[in-house]
């Protein structure tokens, strides 16, 4: 073998080195796109829930008042993705011991929630997975919400993950491939997408959703 073939030989093998050694790229995740106008409720609806509080805009806020047991506020347009998309927010619980941000939300052909601050105000998790709640699968953790706090909320679908942040701290993290994911029938109003509290008064503002790929 000549000088000329293992100098090939070699650049070949440095350049199969890089390839195999070189990180995955990252999702390419399109723009932010607004679903709340910060003054009316264009595009979403009050979710008839029964025995919900006040619905208020004021200042690109948007407030969910004491329900007996619940208020929410459902999305009222068509073209929402069902996958690969990231969903966020801004909440803050004023008022009440309970979720003041239960976010339901598309995944595939089904839908889930996001629960925070649930079950006495500390618990944080995916209801459900396998039919078991938020309080009660893997997901389950929990946290303390002060009130008059905001907190950053972040929501990731993909065909088999869900993945969820809070102030930028990843919450949670899990595999969904096979598994059957649905929601409690308290919320099922709130489909393909909504919000809601419990006994708790809250605030939501600068709602936003991208595409990912």
């Amino acid at each position: 073998m000549n000088h000329r073939t293992w100098k090939h030989l070699l650049c070949a093998c440095i350049a199969g080195t890089f390839i195999l050694n070189a990180p995955a790229s990252s999702a390419i995740a399109g723009k932010w796109r607004s679903l709340f106008d910060g003054k009316t409720l264009a595009g979403w609806k009050k979710t008839n829930f029964g025995g919900e509080g006040d619905i208020d805009i004021s200042k690109g806020e948007l407030t969910l008042g004491f329900g007996n047991s619940m208020t929410g506020i459902t999305y009222d347009k068509d073209d929402l993705p069902k996958t690969n998309y990231e969903l966020r927010l801004k909440a803050v619980k004023l008022d009440g011991n309970d979720f003041f941000c239960g976010i339901t939300f598309p995944v595939a052909n089904s839908h889930c929630s996001f629960i925070v601050g649930g079950w006495g105000g500390g618990v944080v998790g995916i209801s459900s997975i396998e039919d078991r709640d938020a309080s009660e699968n893997e997901t389950t953790t929990y946290m303390n919400f002060p009130h008059g706090k905001w907190y950053k909320i972040r929501v990731r679908v993909t065909p088999n993950n869900i993945s969820t942040w809070i102030n930028g701290k990843n919450i949670v993290s899990v595999n969904i491939d096979g598994r059957k994911i649905s929601t409690r029938n308290e919320v099922d109003l709130n489909k393909p997408l909504g919000f809601s509290t419990w006994e708790t008064r809250a605030a939501l503002k600068d709602i936003q959703i991208r595409e990912i790929k």
